[in-house]
């Protein structure tokens, strides 16, 4: 269990992860499982749960009528409409527990492949070259 919310893991296919990112795009996951490799965490990525629907309430009887007689008549149902499929997301973890993606990126501990230390921005892919030449607080 978690001491925080900043540091999470569970157990991802059998494997305990410390959790770096929760219903990520595919491309997210692209993105992060190729950085994070690339600074030797080995990565576990599955699918996330699809949200939970809410179960539809039951048919009200019609005002004035007593539900229990049999001259009563079933209300019909209108036909719901099945919503769209959520789109695939999935969830990022690294085996090593101790990893927390802000200790990471704050710390300056990622690199990039060309040397680069990792940016808060080009972790959240704003920018495509992380800049390390200029301190964040020297901005």
């Amino acid at each position: 269990m978690a001491i925080n919310q900043n540091h999470l893991f569970e157990e991802l296919n059998g494997v305990k992860c410390a959790i770096v990112e929760k219903s990520a795009s595919q491309s997210r996951v692209d993105f992060l499982k190729k950085l994070l490799e690339l600074n030797g965490y080995e990565v576990v990525v599955i699918p996330s749960p699809p949200p939970k629907a809410a179960a539809p309430a039951p048919p009200k009887p019609a005002a004035g009528t007593d539900a229990a007689s049999p001259e009563t008549e079933a209300i019909p149902v209108p036909p719901v409409n099945p919503e769209p499929p959520a789109p695939e997301t999935f969830t990022i973890g690294v085996t090593d527990v101790v990893f927390n993606p802000t200790n990471a990126i704050f710390g300056r501990l990622l690199r990039t492949a060309d040397g680069h230390v990792v940016t808060l921005a080009y972790w959240q892919e704003k920018e495509n070259i992380a800049l390390d030449d200029i301190p964040y607080f020297g901005k």
